[in-house]
């Protein structure tokens, strides 16, 4: 039976059905869930103890809300998971401080816990349906607690432009979605703040649908301004903006063996590329050897085109946000539109791919990448396209 049948049997179906939990604690082996109940927190703000306690409060609470029965059953199941592994993060990154348990940067740190999870273990990779699933799990789970400090960011309303882009790859994920778990996190807890807390997540969801984003991304008028305005510039998000681009500069991404190069040649045939590695292959470099030459080499051949205002493609894996951020800065520095394109395949196609290149990386290097990759964000680049291969 696959994963999400699996879930969708666990779920509750009034706020008087019980939550199995044993039998949720057998869906999630590969995670780091057992983990939960040896990892302590801040009693300030958790008196009710470690991290299972707070995990199964917060469930509870989530499931006593009319909304979340009033949600269809493939949002139900992804916003019910978001709030069981909402802060699976804490297992790797809670320590003591000053005398304190802290978790800094669970929110992120869970993300990638839940994706290689999903990905890896339950085979929620390949197709769109997988990806919405997925990544509006992971989107919730990173951004679980941006309700509570909206308020106090320098700009709040693009901020809230910013996480309400994640709809777009993640299709169900809105801020609708995010204020139910977050107001369920905030009030399963023992606390003396969870009032005020809770008043702030509400604000949030008020502040979401005055902004145009509650239950979706915010309608940008075209990319120029999109790009413009996600990438912090001080401009209007409904105000069109002249298109001084000369070209766009597409940006490959995915893992190994995805099929990257195939889909360069069908689709993009007449576009030069910059490829890594074809210039490893030229030199006579190893896929784990001499990483800055080859970066090094690229680079110079990218500003070639890029001087000439000669659109290219860029092809390598290009799985981390701040590789792409590097990159995409170089293109727009020279005056072209920047794209980029996400491909994944299924588990069984990309690894028969990768077996089959003349230098094929190690599946343990490419479970590494997977346990750390971070895919492509919308307001990354003027385009972020996802494709399923």
């Amino acid at each position: 039976m696959e994963f999400t049948e699996q879930l969708a049997r666990l779920l509750p179906h009034s706020p008087e059905d019980q939550i199995d939990w044993e039998q949720i604690g057998y869906l999630l082996s590969g995670t780091p869930f057992p983990e939960m109940k040896n990892t302590p927190q801040n009693p300030v703000y958790h008196g009710e103890g470690d991290v299972y306690a707070h995990t199964r409060m917060v469930t509870g609470k989530l499931t006593e809300t009319p909304a979340f029965y009033a949600l269809d059953p493939v949002r139900k199941a992804e916003l019910f998971l978001a709030a069981v592994l909402h802060d699976i993060g804490k297992v790797r990154t809670t320590r003591m401080e000053n005398g304190s348990w802290t978790s800094p940067h669970h929110a992120s740190t869970g993300s990638l816990i839940v994706r290689e999870f999903l990905w890896k273990n339950c085979g929620l990779c390949g197709t769109p349906e997988a990806v919405s699933f997925r990544e509006t799990v992971c989107s919730l789970v990173a951004n679980h607690m941006q309700p509570v400090y909206l308020i106090a960011k320098k700009d709040p309303e693009r901020k809230l432009r910013t996480i309400a882009a994640a709809g777009e790859p993640a299709r169900d994920f809105s801020w609708e979605l995010l204020c139910m778990l977050s107001e369920a996190d905030v009030t399963g807890r023992i606390a003396a703040d969870t009032e005020e807390s809770l008043t702030k997540v509400r604000l949030a969801g008020v502040m979401a649908e005055e902004a145009g984003c509650l239950k979706g991304p915010y309608e940008f008028p075209d990319p120029i301004v999109k790009r413009a305005y996600l990438g912090g510039r001080n401009v209007l998000p409904d105000q069109p903006l002249y298109d001084d681009t000369w070209g766009e500069v597409i940006l490959m991404s995915g893992l190994p063996g995805t099929g990257k190069d195939t889909w360069i040649r069908e689709h993009l045939p007449s576009l030069p590329v910059v490829s890594l590695d074809e210039i490893r292959e030229r030199r006579g470099i190893k896929a784990d050897g001499k990483p800055g030459a080859v970066f090094q080499a690229a680079q110079e051949q990218a500003r070639e085109y890029l001087r000439r205002k000669q659109p290219f493609v860029w092809n390598a894996t290009n799985l981390y946000r701040e590789v792409r951020q590097g990159l995409i800065s170089l293109f727009e520095r020279y005056g072209a539109r920047s794209r980029i394109v996400w491909l994944e395949t299924d588990l069984q196609t990309r690894r028969e791919r990768n077996a089959g290149r003349p230098d094929a990386v190690p599946e343990k290097n490419v479970e590494k990448m997977l346990s750390h990759m971070v895919p492509p964000l919308p307001d990354e680049a003027h385009t972020v396209t996802w494709l399923c291969v």
